[in-house]
């Protein structure tokens, strides 16, 4: 009998859609642990005013892992502009009502997984209502993943020391379970303190990730964050996650070897943000260093969500290169 590898995603929003887009086409057993502090946007609003979960990133993670028609898909991401529903996605409301109606998260990702037709699950980490909180530099503390992720380019804040939940948040039992039996655990892409620290954050689900046997990979991001990881080099980037994760955790380290076009960057650099430099020696764990880039040239007018989708992981080239290291 072919063993089919498990493979256990950590993280949130388009980084693990990246990932995930492009692990789907290998023979895996795939299971996405999703985070759950999202305050913002269209997740925030059905969080405040509906009492639900946040539906944003756990709907990226279920299009992705989509075998269905590209119609369906669509719809799950179209995104109304205008009305009384501007600013909301179609597949969240179809969620949060789901929930609403089921009475719970875990049952609403189970009954879009069978529309959707995905391949693997899409799983929670935890099912505690919490907010996201970290404390700068200067004492600052900011309660809120919007709060934390949002943030004007003129504004000049401090380097983030400590990232926490408010209140505590329980480790959901099937995440548990993934993380216990994987073989491999692919935490990031991600903006380091809204999608990834976040999950690291929820009670016990450190030393479950050290205690299991699965080799651990974490996948650099392109380029920094301002206000989260303004002028971070790779290394400080390890260094923060390893303040949560622990140190000796990771096994494999995958960071993007070339450069993106100039014309791309400069739509960054207008933000303060630039490549991630690297800086890594091997310690522990292993760098290997790839083309990993999916480069594009848009014309477009100076809007902030747009110029976010230029440089990105390319979902073909990353998976390669994860399924590269499960041959090894």
């Amino acid at each position: 009998m072919i063993k089919i590898d498990k493979v256990v995603t950590i993280g949130g929003g388009t980084g693990s859609y990246v990932t995930l887009s492009g692990l789907k086409k290998y023979d895996l057993k795939l299971t996405a642990i999703v985070t759950m502090t999202d305050s913002g946007g269209s997740s925030g609003k059905l969080r405040d005013e509906l009492g639900v979960l946040p539906p944003g990133d756990i709907r990226q993670c279920l299009v992705a892992l989509a075998e269905s028609s590209k119609l369906l898909r669509d719809m799950f991401n179209y995104r109304f502009e205008e009305g009384a529903l501007k600013g909301h996605s179609f597949g969240n409301i179809f969620l949060s009502t789901l929930e609403k109606n089921t009475g719970s998260m875990k049952k609403a990702i189970s009954e879009i997984g069978k529309i959707l037709r995905i391949k693997g699950n899409v799983v929670p980490i935890t099912f505690s209502k919490s907010d996201l909180c970290v404390e700068l530099e200067d004492g600052k503390k900011i309660v809120g993943e919007t709060h934390i992720d949002v943030i004007e380019k003129i504004e000049k804040r401090k380097k983030i020391i400590k990232a926490y939940l408010k209140p505590e948040a329980l480790l959901n039992n099937d995440a548990k379970i993934a993380i216990q039996k994987a073989d491999y655990i692919i935490i990031g892409p991600g903006d380091l303190y809204t999608s990834i620290i976040p999950n690291l954050l929820v009670s016990d689900v450190v030393n479950v990730i050290k205690n299991s046997k699965a080799k651990k990979i974490f996948v650099m991001n392109l380029m920094t964050k301002y206000g989260q990881t303004t002028q971070y080099s790779a290394k400080a980037h390890i260094d923060d996650l390893e303040k949560y994760l622990g140190k000796g955790v990771l096994d494999y380290v995958l960071i993007n070897s070339k450069m993106p076009r100039k014309a791309t960057l400069s739509w960054y650099e207008e933000f303060g943000e630039y490549p991630v430099t690297d800086d890594l020696k091997e310690t522990n764990y292993k760098v290997l260093r790839k083309n990993l880039i999916r480069d594009i040239i848009i014309k477009a007018d100076q809007n902030d969500m747009l110029r976010r989708g230029i440089i990105r992981h390319d979902p073909d080239k990353l998976a390669k290169e994860i399924i590269e290291i499960i041959g090894k």
